[in-house]
């Protein structure tokens, strides 16, 4: 049987994806990272320094094809997982209000990716998970997609795809707790990223803040002693916030 444990990280290619895939290798976990782009010179360079701790996955969670493309790579070396982070995420447009003319077109886009991206891959890898030790299901979700703390008059896509993603992770609770299955879903900070297309630097946090406080977290939800029989939305301290 494995001891080391299994983690796969989408969204992988830099930001807090790429943050989080260095702080599961310094644990020691033997990591599948998902990236986007063709290639990503510091993935490969982190590949080169862990060796077959860390595998690299050509990843687009949006299409099919390129999720059981994915799967079937991890299946040729473990029928378990025990830690999935659904991290990849597109923004979309944050101005249009609805008295703006609103792009359809990109809001189904950022849908497919933020949402349902998620739920592509919790299916996909729903049985590796169950037959893990820790059966983990993290979900990178946002303040954004809370619907009691929102104030905001656009970020349609990207604030309905979160809300969307927290039901999401609560019907995947419902069914896999009885199972021993955990689930976190968890707003990560104001993180400077460049989900903009460039990097924005007013985040009071770096991705490597962000990722070292969301495996803290992870850790802490692991622990025999936490009551997993409530769901709730946490930010990055583990304080609860509003559905």
């Amino acid at each position: 049987m494995e001891s080391i444990r299994g983690a796969l990280v989408t969204g992988a290619d830099r930001g807090v994806g790429f943050a989080l895939v260095k702080g599961l290798l310094m644990q020691g976990c033997k990591v599948w990272a998902g990236h986007f782009a063709e290639s990503t010179t510091a993935l490969q360079e982190l590949q080169i320094k862990h060796g077959e701790r860390l595998r690299l996955l050509r990843l687009d969670i949006s299409d099919a094809e390129s999720v059981s493309q994915a799967i079937a790579e991890i299946s040729e070396e473990t029928d378990r997982l025990d830690l999935l982070i659904n991290n990849g995420a597109i923004l979309g447009d944050i101005v249009a209000t609805v008295q703006d003319e609103l792009d359809f077109d990109e809001m189904e886009t950022v849908y497919r990716v933020n949402t349902l991206g998620a739920l592509r891959m919790s299916n996909g890898l729903i049985p590796f998970i169950l037959n893990s030790t820790d059966k983990l299901i993290v979900n990178i979700s946002s303040e954004a997609g809370s619907i009691g703390a929102s104030n905001r008059v656009s970020w349609y896509a990207y604030c309905m795809s979160k809300a969307a993603l927290n039901m999401q992770s609560k019907l995947i609770y419902n069914q896999i707790s009885p199972q021993g299955g955990k689930v976190l879903v968890v707003h990560p900070g104001h993180v400077q990223t460049w989900m903009q297309g460039k990097l924005d630097e007013s985040g009071s946090l770096t991705p490597e803040q962000s990722a070292e406080h969301i495996l803290g977290v992870v850790e802490q939800r692991l622990s025999p002693d936490w009551n997993n029989s409530v769901l709730t939305l946490i930010d990055y301290n583990g304080d609860t916030m509003s559905w």
